[in-house]
């Protein structure tokens, strides 16, 4: 009997986490095949972490609260663009410092980012059980004014006088626009504390454990979870100082004001689900009739998810741009959503349930598949370009897979209601 449950165990754990199983598998193969050292794809993978986490993590609560990937993301990256343009107009890095100027952007973001959410929310609204499909399109109608913007209205009807964002002779903003240069902020936040992993992982412990503590001494922890959590913790700390495992991370500098911003960004999730606000996300999330009749106002709770959503993944565009030091004005944007709801799938999260853990956990393993992927393409078939078409196949796939997953699912609710 005891096997039988074991067996039954092992069969719905690899159902609910397929995605996130198969893609652990993939990045074992194509690591095996790339030819890469560990050390090596440890670097490469904590500088791709550093940079798409956070607006991984704000894909959580539109999904908490019932309305699956929220693809209009894009808007909020197109809304730090727009701030990131006119920091650089201004001169603000020129005038206070890249700090300031990073600062001052993502300030810009959040009036514009809240609008744009507003209104998509708004219009999600409007489309109660098509959210997915309605972001997607809302990206795309946002994508051409944005474009209309870029091409004709800034640099022409408004001018622009700073070195480099307009290009003589042509129309509208510069192809690229480079935060390298005395108005830009490259590396503005990932410079401002940086060291190495030992440094950086007994930093997070530390803090780690001193919130562990706080919460137990506030009576707001399981005490067998927080003893689990602290002996993660000491024992991450005590396998580090084995020498093959330190060499495993020798290349690694950790940004640790970037890590941080990442964290803060968990306990906000975490802090804000134990709240009335989050609560209500939930309730609307698991039933919005029920929710209806209990008094919350779902309309308004799902445009707050929204708004909060998209301002958070303008600021993560942000941290993405500062630390690739330039960004394309007209194509930076168009993958953002496509990407991050794909890594947080690939963590074992679903369009009804996310958790911080699952975000970070598939970015992990989505980003790990991107760096390996195009080596072990050129190694086994002679051409990188097979392993990055086969990295872009994946990212649709993962998505198409948890919606037929969702679909499937769905059939024996609807059987029920109908009986």
């Amino acid at each position: 009997m005891a096997e039988l449950r074991k067996k039954m165990d092992a069969g719905a754990f690899l159902r609910a986490n397929a995605v996130m199983v198969m893609f652990l598998v993939l990045c074992v193969v194509c690591l095996y095949f790339s030819g890469y050292t560990v050390p090596y794809v440890m670097y490469e993978l904590f500088g791709r972490l550093s940079r798409n986490a956070f607006i991984v993590l704000a894909l959580i609560l539109p999904i908490v609260a019932g309305m699956g990937i929220n693809f209009a993301v894009t808007i909020g990256a197109m809304a730090a663009q727009i701030a990131a343009l006119w920091v650089i107009e201004w001169n603000v890095a020129g005038r206070f410092g890249s700090l300031a100027a990073f600062a001052a952007a993502m300030l810009m973001t959040v009036p514009i980012a809240a609008f744009f959410g507003f209104l998509i929310g708004k219009l999600l609204n409007k489309m109660k059980g098509q959210e997915m499909i309605g972001g997607l399109i809302l990206g795309y109608f946002a994508n051409g004014l944005y474009q209309l913007l870029f091409l004709f209205i800034f640099g022409n009807l408004i001018p622009l006088n700073a070195p480099g964002l307009v290009i003589k002779g042509s129309t509208g903003v510069a192809n690229t626009i480079d935060l390298s240069t005395e108005r830009g902020f490259k590396y503005a936040l990932d410079d401002l504390w940086r060291v190495d992993f030992g440094t950086g992982l007994y930093v997070f412990c530390g803090v780690y454990l001193a919130i562990v503590l706080l919460r137990l001494l506030r009576k707001r922890a399981d005490k067998k979870k927080a003893l689990r959590s602290a002996a993660i913790g000491i024992g991450a700390c005590l396998v580090y100082q084995i020498p093959a495992v330190a060499n495993l991370f020798s290349m690694v500098k950790v940004p640790m004001a970037t890590f941080a911003l990442v964290g803060v960004l968990c306990l906000f999730n975490d802090s804000l689900m134990r709240t009335q606000l989050g609560q209500r996300f939930r309730a609307v999330g698991q039933s919005r009739t029920v929710a209806n009749v209990s008094g919350i106002n779902v309309d308004q709770i799902r445009v707050i998810a929204i708004m909060i959503s998209t301002v958070l993944a303008g600021w993560g565009q942000l941290i993405f741009v500062q630390n690739m030091g330039s960004f394309q004005t007209y194509g930076a944007h168009e993958q953002v959503g496509l990407y991050a709801g794909a890594a947080i799938l690939v963590g074992g999260a679903s369009i009804r349930k996310a958790t911080n853990s699952q975000a970070i956990l598939g970015c992990i393993l989505f980003h790990l598949l991107f760096i390996v992927a195009p080596a072990a393409g050129k190694n086994l078939f002679g051409d990188a370009a097979i392993g990055e078409y086969f990295r872009v196949f994946i990212s649709y796939g993962v998505i198409a897979l948890a919606l037929v997953m969702h679909a499937w699912s769905s059939i024996p609710k609807k059987k029920k209601q109908t009986a």
